[in-house]
Parts: structure tokens; sequence; C-alpha cells
């Protein structure tokens, strides 16, 4: 149990820094993981909430990349974006692009960036069923990510 034990200092340490700092939301946190790792073309991107559903998180992202060089580029995309956009980076990561499959957890958010033939396998989709899927792409006209602006 020492992950679970891990993850539970970090939850109690990040989350009130996370919010306190930068102001973001679970929901805003997970579009703009998202995102980043469209901006990377990763393949089938979906976003569940699963607030109420999950006692370890409230929203998932996963996505899919084709080979270890892509899967690498993703995870450094999200990682990098997400800071970049909001100040955020995850408390905890699992796994390393050569594993095939890698979880970046923001307490709030878990995205999970998958190998294809590893997300085919296990089926990621079905552990949540019940949970409402959620478009993140942004409508016409808006753009919720704040991007720094240039000087």
């Amino acid at each position: 149990y020492p992950l679970r034990r891990q993850r539970q200092m970090c939850i109690r340490d990040s989350m009130s820094e996370i919010e306190r700092r930068v102001g973001v939301s679970g929901l805003e946190l997970a579009r703009a993981c998202a995102r980043a790792a469209d901006e990377m073309q990763a393949e089938q991107i979906r976003v569940w909430d699963v607030t109420g559903k999950s006692s370890i998180t409230d929203y998932v992202v996963v996505c899919s990349g084709s080979s270890m060089p892509h899967l690498r580029a993703i995870l450094r995309d999200v990682a990098g974006h997400v800071e970049e956009w909001h100040g955020v980076r995850p408390p905890l990561s699992e796994g390393k692009a050569d594993s095939r499959w890698v979880v970046l957890d923001y307490i709030d958010v878990m995205v999970h960036i998958m190998h294809q033939e590893l997300r085919d396998y296990y089926a990621i989709e079905q552990l949540w069923g019940e949970a409402q899927e959620l478009e993140w792409r942004d409508e016409p006209g808006q753009d919720d990510v704040k991007k720094p602006e240039l000087e």
C-alpha cells in the first residue's frame, strides 16, 4: 500500500496548493489535458466525469499513441502544456512511455496515455461505462485555455 499512502499525502498537500495557486477547476484541467494531447495528435481522446463514481479522481482522460516516440511526445506535451497554460504539474505519475501506459495524476484528473494495442487489450473505457463522457473541444469562437501572451 505504499503507493496509496504516497497518493493520499500528495492529495492532502497538492490539492489545496493547486487550487490556491492557480484556481483551475478539475474540468478545466481535464479539458486542457485533452487539448494538449490533441496538439500532439494523440488518437481517440476521451474525457469522462467520474465524480461520485470513483474514489480517487473526478475526471479521467484517456488517449492513445501509435508508437514509442509518439507516446513520449504526448507525455511531454501534456505535462508541458498544462504547466505552461495553468501552472500545474502532476504531483504523481506512474509508468514510462516504454511501458506503453503512463498515468499522469493531477489528483482531480487522471490522464492515461496508452499505446493503442494496450488500450484495446485492457478495454479501459469499460471501467467508466456509467460515467458521463464530456466534450473537451472548444465550441466555435471560444477558448477557455489561457495561453500566455507574448510581450
